[in-house]
């Protein structure tokens, strides 16, 4: 592979950034502007013949801003483009367009040294601990093997020993001589995450990528990863993206709330506030699609009013709905929810909502479809 790269492929050296997100204490390091995926759909004879080129709009249009020393969580059901869009910030997906910045400059890493450098900074943990450790290698081969990839395996054998007994020490597997010939089989799910964590921090990363690290793990240990997860922000003034479809541990665990459906952002802002003051019909959705002992009825329903918007199904993305994705199962929807995409309507707090129901122009009150009394943020609450 040619070592020879334009400038707009070089991994920019870690700096101060030029831009701050109001409410946190860190600097922006990682951010991605109106950045969109599209798979293109193999094609079929007929295709061909009439030159049909269809696609998987996986992702349209995402905004986001990673911070030093904040968490942010990206929710929504599965399916709705979450793990795309942290490929797409790991770099392991091309982008289709827009663009990624780290420490404010663009960076397209490719492959071979730039994408190394990368990963330095910028570091993945996916879903399945088990899948991602190759079950024939030891703990020792896994750490060894990404200390020497990023250089910190240190001059000899006694300090790569350190480096190791440091990582498992990190991620809380003490005694590390317990761990480190240990092979995956051999550990529990939450050991084998921690060891998958202690491998993306050999990098020493400033950007964790954290896609759904606790859902296949048992619900009496996922407390304790994110605890983990937590300390090694604070202690480490990391920047965590954390993804999940469960919306009540972005309350827990994460400073910012990001709400996605069927490949775009439909709410954002502070979690208390977007999980306690849903604005968004979708998000309203997932808080009503968890289990509350305090919801059910004698009648074995939830007690909601309206349509049921989860009978439904999520739209095809091969083929998407024209104006807001979820205008088909939203019990809210208005004429031009079909035919417009909703832009972002700031709210209080720092909130914001990609609906039609918060437009209070003056072309919203001229054509009949303002917001209807109940709507807004007091029916949320």
């Amino acid at each position: 592979m040619s070592e020879e790269r334009s400038e707009e492929h070089a991994v920019p050296p870690p700096g101060p950034a030029p831009d701050s997100t109001p409410g946190t204490d860190g600097r922006v390091v990682l951010e991605a502007e109106g950045v969109s995926k599209h798979f293109p759909v193999r094609r079929g004879a007929r295709a061909l013949l009439g030159g049909e080129r269809r696609a998987v709009h996986a992702v349209d249009d995402v905004s986001l801003r990673l911070c030093r020393g904040s968490v942010t969580a990206l929710v929504g059901e599965s399916g709705s483009g979450k793990s795309t869009v942290a490929r797409l910030l790991a770099q392991l997906y091309p982008a289709t367009a827009g663009e990624i910045r780290l420490d404010g400059r663009p960076v397209r890493a490719g492959r071979g040294r730039a994408f190394r450098a990368y990963c330095r900074h910028v570091q993945l943990i996916f879903q399945d601990p088990f899948a991602s450790l190759n079950p024939v290698h030891t703990v020792r081969y896994h750490l060894t093997r990404a200390l020497r990839i990023h250089g910190r395996a240190g001059s000899g054998a006694a300090e790569l020993e350190k480096a190791l007994a440091a990582l498992l020490e990190r991620v809380q597997l003490t005694p590390a001589s317990r761990y480190l010939d240990a092979f995956p089989h051999e550990l529990s799910g939450g050991q084998r995450q921690r060891v998958a964590i202690a491998r993306a921090m050999a990098a020493d990363p400033r950007v964790l990528l954290a896609d759904e690290p606790v859902s296949m793990l048992d619900v009496s240990i996922r407390l304790g990863v994110l605890n983990l997860l937590r300390d090694l922000k604070e202690r480490l003034d990391l920047a965590i993206l954390y993804i999940t479809h469960d919306i009540a541990s972005a309350r827990y665990f994460a400073d910012e709330t990001l709400v996605m459906y069927a490949g775009r952002m439909v709410e954002g802002g502070d979690s208390e506030t977007v999980t306690q003051r849903p604005a968004h019909p979708y998000t309203r959705l997932l808080l009503a699609s968890a289990p509350d002992p305090d919801r059910v009825t004698g009648d074995g329903g939830d007690g909601g009013e309206g349509a049921d918007p989860s009978a439904s199904e999520p739209p095809s993305l091969i083929s998407p709905p024209a104006g807001c994705r979820f205008h088909p199962r939203c019990p809210l929807a208005m004429e031009r929810c079909r035919e417009r995409t909703p832009p972002r309507f700031e709210l209080d707090g720092g909130q914001w909502a990609a609906c039609w129901l918060y437009d209070t122009s003056e072309d919203a009150s001229a054509a009949g479809d303002a917001p209807a009394a109940g709507t807004g943020r007091g029916a949320a609450s």
